[in-house]
């Protein structure tokens, strides 16, 4: 079997022109990055704000396992799919971040026949948005520590700075470091810390953001530091608001690509669903609704932190409504769920699957509780039996969900026809009541013990004296409305990563909370989560290489 980057290096595609065109985009609304990249102009997206919106169709999945579960891959080719049967289909997705790249997970352009290219573009440097977001993060650093060599006016407590550097790899040295050191004119010695590019306050704000009008707004909200009488000092007390967004002018605008079978894919914006809140950005799912008929989007890891986010943050603050939800799951997930060993994962074992198969019926549960209908599909591998297919599709029908197979990693868009017809059949047959799972009114202490209880299935949480004093200063300061954003992990829906299945009789604990003013939401940071990753004992950066003809290999 080829593999993924295989497929996409032998694929031919159409110039971005061509794909443009299936939705009536003209060149001079182009902003071309070679012949296969373009960004969508703002023109465009002006021309096209009126026009009746979409349906949009969320796809998510149980959380994620090392058998792999597809999530990807499955919109992908679900929006094949609407293409093959003449529907006028896109994609929304978000883009990739190096980390993952070069570490464990592998890039995100899909996988097999059901894959965006150009991929190896994609995966790496693609136009540049990642490296705008980590530019403007850091000159707001910079601009930071240099207001504090050069006399602190606004009396900046450096031991009470919370805005971090950032950079788009795994390099868990970073995590905790101290600059300054050197002379005097290095600037004052203090501890400081970098994150992951994609859990930058920037990232979320030019994901959250309507226009240039709105991000300048949320960049200048955003809370870098408190002074010495313990008030917050924002990005726009250090006068930094106009460059950083001088850095983000084209990073603002949505990058349009293609599927494998040339289905449009609107590409834009990657916050992480563990760290971050796990949207592609507001601009590219608004813009997508209104260039198509049919809008295939997804979230971030399992329906427990991507789905709650898109649901209780995105779709709160942007005015969204999706009308479907996809909920992917494989037969080896869920019987590695029910705690058999990746070895053993080819190997017929319904009692393993009955044991596993109660994550798939909570995260049915939670998706049925913002009141939107779902859809199950099976992302199928060789190994599975009709025994385990039938099992998992009687299993869904009893609890109301609709069920298909889903075949596109072997067969591309014909693989994912079922899946589509059964996805329309539930736009016109069922009604989305979507509303989000907490009101805005509520105190954040309790927003957090909702996603907990409802969501995770705990029994309650926990909270570190400094995270309750960070809520509480929060509340003060006017921000108690905000939505919350759970870090966690994703491969549990417990904050303990070794709990797999449906964990019962467990606590969230809440070691650290703060506020990202410019995002308009507040992060609570979760068990052993960490935002800024390490590489692990055998990075993928070992298998990655480029040839004497500039052909790369080793990417996934």
């Amino acid at each position: 079997m080829k593999t993924d980057i295989q497929i996409a290096q032998e694929a031919e595609m159409l110039p971005i022109r061509e794909v443009a065109a299936q939705l009536q985009i003209a060149e001079d609304d182009l902003e071309l990055y070679g012949k296969y990249k373009a960004k969508l102009s703002d023109e465009l997206m002006e021309k096209v704000k009126d026009n009746k919106n979409g349906k949009l169709i969320l796809v998510t999945a149980i959380n994620p396992t090392p058998a792999g579960e597809g999530k990807t891959t499955t919109s992908v080719g679900l929006g094949e799919a609407f293409g093959k049967m003449g529907k006028k289909a896109v994609l929304a997705l978000r883009e990739p971040s190096l980390g993952p790249c070069f570490g464990i997970k592998g890039g995100a352009a899909g996988g097999g026949y059901a894959q965006v290219v150009p991929m190896e573009e994609l995966n790496l440097h693609f136009t540049g948005d990642f490296h705008a977001i980590t530019s403007a993060n850091n000159l707001l650093a910079a601009l930071l520590d240099n207001h504090i060599q050069q006399g602190n006016e606004l009396q900046i407590d450096p031991r009470q700075v919370v805005w971090k550097r950032c950079l788009d790899m795994n390099d868990r040295v970073l995590r905790n470091i101290v600059v300054g050191l050197g002379s005097k004119m290095d600037g004052m010695v203090r501890e400081d810390h970098f994150v992951i590019t994609v859990a930058s306050e920037v990232m979320a704000v030019l994901c959250l953001a309507d226009d240039m009008a709105d991000l300048k707004k949320r960049l200048g909200r955003m809370i870098v530091a408190y002074n010495f009488e313990g008030k917050p000092v924002t990005a726009g007390d250090l006068q930094a608001t106009g460059a950083m967004a001088a850095l983000l002018k084209d990073a603002l605008k949505p990058n349009l690509i293609q599927t494998l079978e040339h289905t449009p894919a609107i590409v834009h914006g990657g916050p992480f669903a563990n760290i971050a809140h796990g949207c592609n950005s507001v601009r590219a799912t608004k813009t997508a609704l209104k260039l198509a008929d049919y809008v295939v989007t997804e979230a971030g890891f399992g329906a427990d932190l991507g789905a709650e986010k898109f649901l209780d943050i995105k779709c709160r603050m942007a005015g969204l409504k999706p009308d479907a939800v996809v909920l992917v799951a494989t037969v080896r997930a869920l019987k590695y769920n029910g705690g058999v060993p990746k070895s053993e994962l080819s190997q017929e074992n319904l009692e393993a699957l009955q044991k596993g198969i109660v994550n798939l019926e909570k995260h049915i549960e939670n998706l049925q509780k913002f009141g939107v209908p779902v859809v199950v599909t099976l992302n199928s591998f060789i190994t599975d039996t009709q025994a385990e297919t039938d099992y998992i599709k009687q299993f869904c029908k009893e609890r109301g969900c609709e069920f298909a197979l889903s075949e596109v990693w072997e067969k591309g868009g014909e693989g994912g026809i079922a899946l589509a017809e059964k996805v329309l059949e539930t736009l016109e047959t069922k009604e989305s009541n979507f509303k989000p799972i907490y009101e805005d009114g509520l105190p954040l202490a309790e927003k957090i013990e909702t996603v907990a209880k409802e969501i995770y299935g705990a029994d309650g949480v926990s909270y570190s004296p400094a995270a309750e004093k960070e809520l509480k200063r929060i509340e003060e300061l006017g921000m108690g409305h905000f939505p919350v954003c759970m870090a966690k992990t994703q491969y549990s829906l417990s904050d303990d990563q070794t709990k797999l299945g449906r964990p019962q009789g467990f606590t969230v604990n809440v070691r650290e909370a703060y506020v990202s003013a410019g995002a308009g939401f507040v992060v609570a940071v979760t068990g052993a989560i960490m935002t800024m990753p390490g590489l692990g004992k055998t990075p993928a950066a070992y298998g990655i290489d480029v040839d004497d003809n500039g052909v790369i290999t080793g990417l996934f």
